[in-house]
């Protein structure tokens, strides 16, 4: 019987899953090296912690690292029912507010290294987190994706520690109650972009798909989304690096202007305020301000005669 660590947040409704102590230890001395490692030898573990029957496709992992830059508080590679993630917004302020509850930080400027880079979170309290994202961009804009209906939607790729379709021209309500729809045609888009061999930079997939559309009302946002993540689910929270994505094209297009706030409400309803400063020539640096919740802590017992020990693949 083997015992896992773990504390569950969630920010904005999306839940995150930090593994607080585990069996692994890493060779690899950089987070790419240790993410690699990670999906070749221990991919029964990430089945093990998020999928059903302990877990469910909402899930996102977040497993504790030693640092492996000078200055960094810890290393954290993020995974969910399908994969690795390259980084994860609403994760990582879920990381803040489980290492605060630990008592592992304090309030305050914390580095945490990610296998896309090295990320800066500012504890402001015990739930509000001020995270500044690793150098997002816009890729290419307006991309015309042709559907099995007839109909042509058009969107921006661009990358904001993972990679996303950006769409406005859908032509569907962003509300709860258009789930079904919102679903269907995510997905359909995402299966086009596959099929057309449309990518992201160095032929990166693009797994992430954001349908934009008005806010429930101007006073309390300025947009809102519905994201699409690679194991299907959608995100409860406003998405940190889809907004980072946004925050690119938005800035690469010259309506937002830096240091200006802009909030995405997500599909339920929560809200990260964002904003933005020019790094780099075409890049910005992202800072997403959000709030995350610890609502369990405990154990999780890997069984190995139990034949659903380690997940039931998604």
């Amino acid at each position: 019987m083997q015992r896992i660590r773990i504390v569950d947040t969630h920010t904005g409704g999306e839940p995150t899953r930090v593994v607080v102590s585990s069996p692994i230890h890493f060779t690899g001395q950089s987070m790419p090296e240790r993410r690699l490692e990670f999906t070749g030898k221990f991919d029964e573990f990430r089945r093990a912690i998020v999928c059903e029957p302990r877990g469910n496709d909402v899930m996102v992992g977040a497993l504790l690292t030693e640092p492996v830059e000078s200055g960094s508080a810890a290393g954290v590679i993020f995974f969910n029912n399908v994969g690795t993630l390259g980084m994860c917004g609403h994760g990582m302020i879920g990381v803040a507010a489980a290492l605060y509850f630990l008592e592992s930080i304090d309030l305050g400027t914390h580095r945490i290294d990610t296998p896309v880079g090295t990320v800066q979170i500012d504890l402001q309290s015990d739930r509000q987190v001020q995270l500044q994202n690793v150098p997002s961009y816009r890729w290419k804009s307006a991309v015309p994706v042709g559907l099995t209906s007839g109909q042509v939607v058009h969107g921006d790729i661009a990358w904001g520690g993972n990679w996303f379709f950006i769409c406005e021209d859908h032509g569907l309500a962003v509300e709860l109650s258009n789930l079904r729809q919102l679903d269907c045609l995510s997905r359909e888009i995402r299966e086009q972009l596959g099929r057309n061999c449309t990518t992201g930079a160095q032929g990166a997939v693009i797994d992430h798909i954001e349908l934009i559309g008005p806010p429930s009302s101007a006073e309390v946002a300025d947009a809102k989304s519905f994201v699409l993540c690679p194991g299907g689910a959608y995100d409860r929270s406003p998405c940190g690096t889809g907004t980072s994505a946004k925050l690119a094209c938005l800035a690469a297009d010259g309506k937002l202007h830096e240091g200006r706030v802009y909030r995405q409400e997500s599909i339920v309803g929560s809200i990260f305020a964002a904003s933005y400063r020019w790094f780099d020539g075409a890049k910005i640096l992202p800072t997403i301000v959000g709030a995350a919740h610890v609502n369990a802590e405990g154990e999780l017992l890997l069984d190995i005669q139990d034949p659903f020990c380690f997940g039931i693949p998604s």
